[in-house]
């Protein structure tokens, strides 16, 4: 992939990547779910503007912007344009899976990645990633194949503008943080 991908309407990037390969440190799997995040968004944190702790929204395109969610979570996004952002809500794993299994401490493969927390959770996401470049190490990035079928909901877990269609997954997948 190249920043270029990145640099356009984050709900357009958030269809595009489902189906997508995430490696960090050769940890992970294909992106199952997405959501949009766009700054006239009640729900996203660039709402009220940039601040200190969404300034990595407003960085490079492709970039990581990495928060907690309640003061418990990773939760990893990639940046798209300024201010807008794609949360990677959940992954299909495939690439050493029990390197996650251990850091989760469950064998469970449904849930290993299944939800922003546990994906970052299993592939050791956390706030140092933030700002850095999803095209470089250790983070990578492949293509997804052009004829995955994907479902379109609203986005769960928020209050605001939640009817927005902006939930992104692939159909079928048995990996979902929720079903659609």
């Amino acid at each position: 992939m190249e920043q270029a991908f990145f640099d356009r309407n984050a709900v357009d990037v958030a269809r595009s990547l489902i189906g997508a390969e995430l490696l960090v440190g050769g940890v992970g799997g294909i992106i199952v779910e997405t959501e949009a995040y766009m700054p006239d968004d009640a729900a996203s944190h660039s709402f009220r503007g940039r601040t200190p702790r969404n300034a990595a929204m407003f960085g490079a395109p492709g970039s990581a912007y990495v928060y907690r969610s309640y003061g418990l979570h990773w939760c990893l996004n990639a940046v798209c344009l300024p201010g807008s952002a794609v949360l990677l809500r959940a992954l299909e794993p495939t690439a050493r899976v029990e390197t996650m299994m251990a850091r989760r401490g469950i064998h469970r493969l449904e849930l290993l990645t299944a939800g922003p927390g546990r994906l970052c959770q299993a592939l050791k996401v956390d706030f140092t990633h933030n700002e850095r470049s999803l095209l470089e190490p250790p983070f990578e990035l492949r293509w997804a194949p052009n004829d995955r079928a994907i479902v379109t909901g609203p986005r769960i877990g928020i209050t605001r503008d939640a009817d927005r269609p902006w939930r992104f997954g692939l159909a079928g997948s048995r990996f979902l943080s929720r079903r659609f």
